[in-house]
């Protein structure tokens, strides 16, 4: 049986089991349809001197761009035109382990087969150089397709600033509870693109957390790959409870501004 890079690391083999999780999840919930999707984390913390040592099983690649704070990074990245559902159940099979290059401005993968990450990858890099630039201790990346958010996307008095967050976070007290930065809005932008990363990296600099890409999906940050995974589930609960209220043909009242106050005070939340 071959090796891999996970046997005898508890706490990097729970990272990509986080991951191969939450991938599950995103493909339950029909959030992931075919290749659908990505999920990056930062894995460096969990990186010892034997992997450091370990040689590149494929050839560098350019990243597209020169991220001077992933000097020395380690990510696990899910594989490109591969389906959550079979990360799922073969997470090193359907990702890979890649370090970044002391130039910054390419990749090689170490292990554990030549999965080659997935197209987005220069966009969630540009996250993690951003978040780290800021002195942020989150290190994941989700993006999903939620089939109510998207929906609501194409309603474009809900892409005013901060019109869903409020929708959303009237819904339940949860919503703002455990999304407690809202939800912020980039407006359509062709997938993969270096513009497409730019905003979200701006409208995450605006102080959120998950950013709605008009009519395409959401892309969500955490301290691990559960926490981000957790803040867009409980906006889509929200989604949900305001899309059944319209099916029952009202539009729900939602809790007041004083309301959805007191929570933040009562929690201490940042909004």
């Amino acid at each position: 049986m071959s090796q891999s890079i996970l046997d005898n690391r508890p706490a990097l083999a729970k990272e990509v089991n986080d991951v191969a999780e939450v991938a599950g999840y995103l493909w339950q919930k029909g959030w992931a349809e075919r290749n659908g999707g990505n999920i990056t984390v930062n894995i460096t913390d969990q990186v010892d001197d034997a992997i450091r040592a370990m040689p590149a099983i494929a050839e560098p690649v350019a990243i597209g761009l020169t991220l001077p704070n992933l000097k020395g990074c380690y990510f696990y990245c899910k594989g490109t035109n591969r389906r959550m559902r079979d990360l799922a159940r073969w997470p090193m099979d359907n990702g890979s382990i890649i370090r970044i290059l002391d130039d910054c401005a390419h990749y090689e993968i170490i292990a554990d087969k030549n999965v080659k990450p997935t197209s987005e990858l220069p966009s969630h890099l540009a996250v993690h150089n951003y978040l780290i630039g800021k002195g942020s201790n989150y290190k994941a990346s989700v993006h999903t397709h939620p089939i109510e958010l998207v929906a609501m996307s194409h309603n474009p008095k809900f892409l005013e600033k901060d019109v869903l967050t409020n929708i959303l976070w009237s819904m339940i007290p949860e919503t703002k509870a455990f999304c407690p930065r809202g939800l912020g809005i980039v407006p359509y932008m062709m997938p993969s693109t270096n513009e497409l990363a730019e905003a979200t990296i701006k409208t995450i600099d605006d102080n959120y957390d998950v950013v709605m890409w008009e009519k395409h999906g959401v892309f969500s940050v955490g301290e691990n790959v559960l926490e981000a995974f957790d803040m867009i589930d409980v906006l889509v609960k929200s989604a949900i409870i305001y899309m059944d209220a319209k099916c029952m043909g009202f539009e729900p009242d939602g809790m007041s501004q004083e309301q959805m106050q007191a929570i933040s005070k009562t929690f201490n939340l940042p909004k």
